[in-house]
């Protein structure tokens, strides 16, 4: 399996005189979070599947920015800016796809001012492309008729306007989708944007996480279906608030196309 999983760099691809058709940004929290590990792995292995021809940055690879700037150090954002913009440039990327709304909302809209113009997509959106273009196939499978509700990522959903590809990639599986009272365009965050992943929550009535924990357990779903990798931490965490953790699992989209495959 240690084969199958195989990643290469962008610095074994220059060495060979190639170009992949697409950078896989893999971001802070997918290249060290254990439980964001394991969204990596399943994205990665439906890129295999797929036949798609990517590569990472590995040790090249630096934050995005985007906590520095969204708790107000805007030096430090640029200056982690400039040297990731420096080594993509330097590679000559053109298109970018990651697991993470936050990595992508940077990329694609702070980046291009500092000298950095890609074609940043998010993992749903371009696993949808796979899909329509043919290289995906992604079917019910163990997950046929599960009642599965989709929390909207903030850097996804108001900010970039993307609803529907999570939602399809879904609908593909044959699950039940529910969605909760507040979704879409009226979601509500899960608490972990503007640097609050990092930090413990200010004192008030209750944690904006075990707030949207809760509108998702209104559902009554058996997954809660999330596309970031911080998203899925606060609704992990709220669902272990919750002690409903035996009977409601938290799994990012991909994790649901590659398992339902059981690849």
């Amino acid at each position: 399996m240690a084969e199958a999983l195989k990643v290469p760099t962008m610095a074994e691809y220059m060495a060979e005189g190639k170009k992949p058709e697409v950078l896989f940004w893999v971001g802070c929290a997918g290249s060290f979070d254990d439980r964001a590990k394991k969204i990596t792995k399943a994205f990665v292995k439906l890129l295999h599947q797929a036949g798609v021809d990517f590569a990472v940055l590995g040790t090249e690879e630096s934050c995005t920015g985007d906590p520095a700037k969204r708790a107000g150090n805007e030096f430090l954002f640029q200056m982690q800016a400039a040297t990731n913009i420096e080594v993509l440039n330097g590679y000559e990327i053109k298109k970018v796809v990651t697991a993470c709304p936050h990595c992508f909302n940077t990329l694609k809209n702070e980046y291009p001012a500092l000298g950095g113009d890609y074609d940043v997509m998010h993992h749903t959106q371009f696993l949808k492309a796979l899909l329509s273009e043919g290289r995906l196939k992604v079917e019910g499978g163990k997950f046929k008729g599960k009642k599965i509700t989709f929390h909207d990522p903030c850097y996804l959903g108001r900010a970039n306007g993307e609803y529907e590809a999570p939602r399809d990639l879904l609908r593909k599986l044959e699950v039940e989708l529910v969605e909760m009272r507040k979704c879409k365009k009226n979601g509500l965050c899960c608490g972990a944007g503007g640097g609050q992943m990092f930090k413990e929550p200010e004192p008030g009535n209750k944690d904006v996480n075990i707030e949207r924990t809760e509108q998702a357990l209104e559902t009554q779903p058996e997954i809660i279906a999330a596309g970031c990798p911080f998203c899925n931490t606060m609704m992990t965490d709220g669902v272990k608030n919750k002690e409903k953790e035996d009977s409601v699992a938290v799994m990012d989209v991909a994790e649901l196309i590659a398992n339902a495959d059981d690849l």
